[in-house]
């Protein structure tokens, strides 16, 4: 199990907020009872299992650039 810190979790995405969103997708996926988790965790709860799987690389949150869209 590994320690769930801020500076740990900034280095995995340029965004907070981007992190919170993805963060809360998984832990929505996690939570279901067909689900497991990606990483072996003495966490039980949701939210502290998706942190973990992107501390330890599991999950990697990507950045949708659309080229398409011109703002003027």
């Amino acid at each position: 199990m590994s320690e769930i810190t801020i500076e740990a979790l900034e280095e995995k995405c340029e965004s907070m907020y981007k992190l919170v969103i993805a963060t809360a997708r998984r832990a929505s996926q996690v939570s279901k009872p067909e689900s497991r988790p990606l990483v072996a965790t003495t966490h039980r709860k949701p939210t502290l299992v998706a942190l973990e799987e992107v501390i330890q690389g599991k999950i990697i949150i990507k950045s949708q650039l659309d080229e398409d869209v011109v703002v003027e």
